[in-house]
């Protein structure tokens, strides 16, 4: 799958921009995805607004899922 060279420019425009406002959740990224993620392995999620209870979802890793993550890894280089 080939990405738009314009699309490609913006999205690292944005990662970077993400990662200058975030820098610790970026180290918290590469930190987790410096090795591979197993199978098996559960990512939980939580969002909290402001006034709101936060909401939490996980997921159990599964063999279909690996190489998306792998891309995760890749991109985060």
């Amino acid at each position: 799958m080939a990405m738009n060279p314009t699309a490609f420019m913006k999205l690292m425009a944005a990662k970077a921009r993400f990662s200058a406002n975030h820098p610790k959740f970026e180290a918290f990224l590469k930190s987790v995805l410096s090795r591979p993620v197993e199978e098996g392995t559960v990512v939980e999620f939580t969002v909290t607004r402001p006034g709101e209870e936060p909401v939490t979802a996980n997921i159990k890793v599964q063999p279909s899922d690996l190489e998306l993550l792998q891309e995760l890894r890749e991109f985060m280089k």
